[in-house]
Formats: C-alpha cells, sequence, structure tokens
C-alpha cells in the first residue's frame, strides 16, 4: 500500500468514474484500472464494484476510502505545517546521468528563473538506477535515465513497477570526446582498434543490472581496454581530457559551445555500432508543473541543436 494509490481510490469514488478519475490524474484509464486492480490484489479485498450508476466502493473500500481521506489531508496538514515553502519559491529536483547536454540545458533553465524570487534547486548527476529511485521515493521530480538499446525493456519493466512515466528524450551512438591537441584529431577516420595506446576515461558508477550475465560478459570483454581512469563526476574528466592529450572518452552528443569552451573535439568512431537511450522519467499522473515544464522545454531545445 502506498500513499498514490489512496489518492487514485479516493479519485475514484468522489468521481465516481475510472475514466473521470484518470483524467483528473492526468493519466491513461487503462494505468488507472490496472493500479487500482494491484491494490485490491495486495489488500486482498475489492474496494470497488460496479452498478448500474457507475463504480462504487464496496464497504471496506468504503471504510478504507474513509480512513484514506483522513490520512491524506493529515499529510497535507504536515506538508502546510513543514514543507511549504514561500509561493514565491523556484523550487525543482532532477536526478540525471553526467552529459553535458543536460548540463547545459539546465544552465539555460536557471537563466530562464526569475532571478528576483527565490530559489531551491537540486540538480543531482548519478546513474539510471539511482535516478529511478530518487523520482519514485520523492527525492527528485524529474529524472533523466540512460541505458543501452539493448535493455531498455528492463528498464521499462522497473519503471512501471515504480509507478514512473517514461518518454525518449535522446537516442544516438556514443561519441568519442578528446583534446583538440590529441594525436586523434589529425586522424580522418577512427576505429576502435586505433584507440589501444589511448586512456580511456569511465563514470566509476555506471552499472547496466539487468544484462544477462552472458550478455555482460560479452560486453565486457568487447569494450576491455587496457588503459583506464575512473572519475565520478564531469569537472575532473574535462581538466583529464584538456591536459592529458593522451585521453579519450565516450560520450553522449555535445553541444559545440562546450565542445569550444573547453578545447576539445567529438568525433564518430566508425565501428561503434551500439545504441543508447535517454528517457525523461516522472511520477505517472502527477502531472508536471510550470517550473518543471521549463527545463523539459530547454532539454528539448539544446537536444535539437546536437544533430
Amino acid at each position: 500500500m502506498n500513499i498514490t494509490h489512496l489518492k487514485y481510490a479516493v479519485e475514484i469514488a468522489r468521481t465516481g468514474s475510472i475514466t473521470q478519475a484518470a483524467e483528473n490524474l492526468y493519466m491513461s484509464q487503462p494505468n488507472l484500472s490496472k493500479a487500482i486492480k494491484e491494490f485490491e490484489s495486495t489488500l486482498g479485498f475489492a474496494v470497488f464494484k460496479r452498478t448500474s450508476k457507475g463504480i462504487e466502493p464496496t464497504q471496506k473500500g468504503r471504510e478504507l476510502i474513509d480512513r484514506a481521506r483522513e490520512l491524506l489531508a493529515q499529510i497535507d496538514e504536515m506538508d502546510a505545517a513543514f514543507l511549504a515553502k514561500s509561493l514565491s519559491t523556484q523550487s525543482l529536483s532532477v536526478s540525471v546521468p553526467r552529459a553535458s547536454y543536460i548540463a547545459h540545458a539546465f544552465t539555460r533553465f536557471i537563466n530562464h528563473l526569475d532571478m528576483a524570487d527565490g530559489m531551491d534547486i537540486d540538480f543531482c548527476e548519478t546513474n539510471s538506477v539511482a535516478a529511478i529511485n530518487n523520482v519514485a521515493e520523492g527525492e527528485s521530480a524529474l529524472g533523466v535515465i540512460r541505458c543501452p538499446k539493448e535493455t531498455e525493456k528492463y528498464f521499462f519493466s522497473l519503471l512501471n513497477e515504480k509507478g514512473l512515466s517514461h518518454e525518449l528524450l535522446l537516442e544516438y551512438k556514443y561519441r568519442l570526446l578528446f583534446s583538440a591537441k590529441s594525436p586523434l584529431a589529425d586522424r580522418p577516420v577512427i576505429r576502435r582498434a586505433d584507440l589501444a595506446d589511448f586512456i580511456e576515461i569511465v563514470h566509476g558508477d555506471l552499472t547496466v543490472p539487468f544484462l544477462p550475465a552472458a550478455k555482460q560478459r560479452a560486453r565486457q570483454n568487447a569494450h576491455a581496454v587496457r588503459k583506464k581512469i575512473r572519475v565520478y563526476e564531469r569537472g575532473s574528466q574535462f581538466d583529464l581530457l584538456r591536459k592529458c592529450r593522451a585521453t579519450y572518452m565516450w560520450v553522449s552528443p555535445m553541444p559545440n559551445e562546450l565542445l569550444d569552451c573547453y578545447g576539445l573535439i567529438q568525433a564518430e568512431c566508425t565501428d561503434n555500432d551500439e545504441l543508447y537511450c535517454d528517457y525523461l522519467i516522472y511520477p505517472a499522473g502527477a502531472g508536471l508543473k510550470k517550473i518543471q515544464r521549463l527545463f523539459v522545454e530547454n532539454l528539448r531545445s539544446v537536444r535539437e541543436e546536437l544533430f
């Protein structure tokens, strides 16, 4: 049992219609019906029954909904007493991968905010599993997850289990990133074999937890490198790339403005065929607030400039 299920049940009881409740909750009717069935399965009894007048609570369902209303009212009171911020405070929390195009969009987003108002912003760069958990648990309002195309069905299953919606933000092949003064910069064509004597920079906490063991091993063997440096934030990666000409990194498409700023080059690797996907994630049925929509609009705007 969770608060979201209680909110769903209260809204269905209020409207007497799953269709209308789904519309009010900004979610699809099939998803709401599925959520209620799962809720009833967890409880061990039916919360609603169909009648000639529409959907009505069962006797046990009515008791549950009465208690749910009381609980939700108490939660609202706690929010007002302890969590409510000034109406003029602009609040947003997001969990995203370490991607330069996302950081660039975040900067634009900040520049679009009203500097006369208060501001309370959390920008967390992390891995996909942590981003999913942060959004599911309410630590972040929005998230972006990154996964190899071949693993997306496993992530979709987890998102559905956590009650999260998703939409494709970007599909791409990783590009090589290196210093404009690197020996790689003089090569018109780059293949994986050309990287053997160079040092790969990788983010140290990225994993693909849902990939079957055999594929995981095959993937690791295919991408094995002799020289590797693990970093855990983007600032040090740019210092290494700029100052150590023997380094390179696999990255998502990067805005030209940032390439020029750091003196870097991004290039395609001709024998790299692996597709990656970035997905925007958020609680199902929640709807996006104005400030959340502003962040997403800037993400989409920067995305359009990448290709």
